[in-house]
């Protein structure tokens, strides 16, 4: 029988927007909804939450994820990246005799995230031949026909594609920032969030918001306003 497990990772320290992880966002913390979307989903036998803050823990425990062990510390500093985060946490399962087949990172700064997708993300990397399954939103203007700046001026990056109407540009995407879904082999074999073969779910702007600064966490919360009606 396969097994799955969520994984939020949310380390203690944050820069930008000091205790993020745990920040309030419309009344709870923010970690909150993240952890009760994986739990409504139902498609975990596990949700866990990763990380080196005792405050955290407590928290992520109160709104029902599991804490059995804190990450180490080198998983726990400022250049640490997510894969290995999640890597480290199959491994310490593993010792503990327990194997999950999937692994699902969901980030703890993502309220946008509701059941009903992750439950379709789980469900196409366990029905397709695929390695991943991640959100991913179209730029809103094509990155095609994007400025930089050279010196006090700015300039066409791509110049070819002046006369080039905008519709009949390539649609562009990136990655939502909200979860991934991923086989717990592929996971460990290339340490990355999407691997070789990775299957999108496209969400529409309205679903999407990089929360980065004081500025995009009040823009999040007024998009989920309108979002859920709240």
């Amino acid at each position: 029988m396969s097994k799955a497990i969520a994984i939020i990772p949310a380390r203690g320290g944050s820069k930008r927007i000091p205790r993020k992880n745990i920040k309030e966002f419309l009344g709870k913390p923010i970690i909150a909804y993240s952890i009760e979307a994986a739990l409504k989903s139902k498609v975990f036998d596990e949700v866990m939450v990763s990380t080196d803050d005792q405050e955290i823990a407590d928290i992520a425990v109160k709104y029902g994820a599991k804490v059995p062990f804190f990450r180490s510390p080198e998983m726990s500093s400022d250049m640490a990246m997510t894969a290995p985060v999640l890597v480290e946490v199959l491994n310490e399962y593993k010792k503990r005799g327990v194997v999950y087949d999937y692994t699902c990172c969901i980030y703890a700064t993502a309220p946008f995230i509701n059941p009903e997708r992750l439950t379709t993300g789980m469900n196409l990397l366990m029905s397709k031949d695929v390695d991943s399954v991640l959100p991913v939103v179209k730029f809103s203007y094509p990155p095609q026909r994007c400025l930089v700046k050279r010196g006090e001026l700015v300039e066409m990056l791509y110049p070819e594609n002046y006369n080039v109407r905008s519709q009949d540009l390539e649609p562009i995407y990136h990655d939502c920032g909200q979860f991934y879904c991923l086989k717990s082999t592929s996971l460990i074999e290339e340490e990355k969030l999407y691997c070789r073969k990775t299957l999108p779910i496209e969400l529409p702007e309205s679903e999407v918001q990089d929360i980065d600064s004081e500025e995009d966490w009040k823009i999040a919360e007024m998009k989920y306003q309108i979002l859920r009606k709240v």
